[in-house]
């Protein structure tokens, strides 16, 4: 994997604008389901201003609303399921090709519910962003908000990490809290914290490919903070 000490995009160089770039960064989305989320990198890319270009949309399920978001869009799509491979590892191969034909400065999670292995993160680490609706470390896993609302937390929210080798715990982006109310179920907790994942998600994939990011230990900084 690369090293997490390295600038995983480049800032602008010396001279430039702050936060402009003579070209879009280019980024694919990976999704699972309705793409609440790429709905709102797709609405925001349509900036030039957000210097962001989504290249490609992919999914381990075909047929699903997320796909329908970015095939109206014009962004081509492509579907990898699980069980058209062998193996995990073979699956895991074939979506790292199937990424990479896009050349990705970026690699989203918006939803997609797969861990990836070996072969994706050793061409994608420090690369490859996941949002997450618990504020980790706490509540890792597929049912953040669920965890949440048991164990009778007062705030909740959204993580964007860098994914790593583990589950959720790869170095934090950024967090944004959600308060947890008396009559919160799973369902009215996910879907008040999809409103606040929504507006980090696009400010920070949009900061990260403007400005670049590096990643030194646990530590993600964007441009030159």
């Amino acid at each position: 994997m690369p090293s997490t000490d390295a600038q995983s995009i480049p800032a602008p160089q010396a001279g430039a604008a702050p936060g402009l770039r003579t070209t879009p960064t280019p980024v694919v989305v990976l999704i699972s389901g309705s793409g609440t989320l790429l709905q709102a990198l797709i609405d925001a890319s349509r900036d030039p201003a957000y210097a962001v270009t989504i290249a490609a949309v992919g999914s381990d399920r075909p047929g699903v609303a997320g796909l329908e978001r970015a095939e109206r869009a014009g962004i081509p799509t492509f579907v990898s399921r699980v069980r058209d491979f062998e193996t995990r590892e073979a699956w895991d191969a074939a979506l790292t090709e199937q990424v990479s034909a896009y050349a990705p400065a970026l690699v989203v999670s918006a939803g997609f519910l797969k861990l990836v292995g070996t072969r994706f993160l050793q061409a994608f680490g420090g690369r490859y962003l996941n949002s997450h609706n618990a504020l980790l470390p706490s509540f890792a896993g597929i049912h953040g908000p669920r965890d949440a609302l048991t164990y009778g937390v007062k705030i909740a929210g959204a993580t964007l990490f860098v994914v790593d080798d583990g589950i959720d715990t790869g170095a934090i982006v950024a967090q944004c809290a959600v308060p947890v109310e008396d009559d919160d179920t799973v369902d009215s907790l996910t879907e008040r914290i999809k409103a606040a994942e929504r507006p980090q998600l696009v400010d920070y994939v949009g900061r990260m490919a403007r400005e670049g990011f590096t990643i030194s230990g646990r530590r993600v900084r964007i441009g030159d903070r």
